[in-house]
């Protein structure tokens, strides 16, 4: 089983690509290389191969943190399922996977919804989406520092507050609030519930 996530920057003409390109391939590089496992296509859009498919609610997690940072947003579409075919670009490859995640894509736009899972495990599908329509009432509406905690918490867990105000330039105080804001302890028990749940179905 492999996870296919499949996005587009919402409003991306607000903002100069320049501003957060190179920031993103950065961030897509860290799971391997263009155009083999992840891809920018049409500007604004692009896809992503997430090997470990329990990694792959936390690292849409840490997209939308990153583009809440720079004031924009993200729609997402993550799909499991197998890579059948594989081409030296992702976006020309195919599997299930692949099949799930552009079919679920097509359908956020008219749902109004920003990230959404496709397994093909019916109930597991409806409780997870269910899980993250009701997470997305505060992941919407992050503000610039409490995705920036966001960011930082989740590529460093293992932190303290103090150790991680450090790295953002405030006070332990203020790492506390921005915690509380971003509502992290919710993000980290969905994440934690999400990984037993795959892990079942990997099985």
């Amino acid at each position: 089983m492999t996870a296919i996530l499949t996005a587009d920057i919402i409003n991306s003409r607000k903002l100069s690509s320049k501003i957060w390109i190179n920031d993103l391939k950065a961030f897509l590089n860290t799971f391997g290389q263009s155009p083999n496992d992840w891809e920018i296509y049409r500007g604004d859009e692009f896809q992503l191969e997430i090997k470990n498919p329990e990694d792959a609610l936390l690292v849409a997690f840490q997209l939308k943190a990153f583009f809440k940072s720079i004031k924009l947003d993200v729609r997402i579409s993550i799909g499991f399922g197998e890579k059948t075919y594989k081409s030296r670009k992702i976006t020309e490859s195919n599997g299930s996977a692949f099949i799930r995640s552009g079919e679920t894509f097509e359908t956020l736009k008219k749902q109004k919804l920003n990230l959404a899972i496709n397994s093909a495990d019916t109930i597991f599908d409806e409780e997870l989406n269910l899980m993250l329509k009701l997470s997305l009432s505060f992941m919407d509406n992050w503000l610039q520092q409490s995705a920036e905690f966001v960011i930082v918490a989740t590529q460093n867990p293992t932190l303290s507050q103090e150790e991680i105000g450090l790295l953002l330039g405030i006070n332990q105080a203020a790492v506390s609030r921005r915690q509380k804001r971003a509502n992290y302890e919710l993000i980290k028990e969905l994440d934690l519930y999400f990984r037993k749940k795959i892990k079942i179905l990997k099985e």
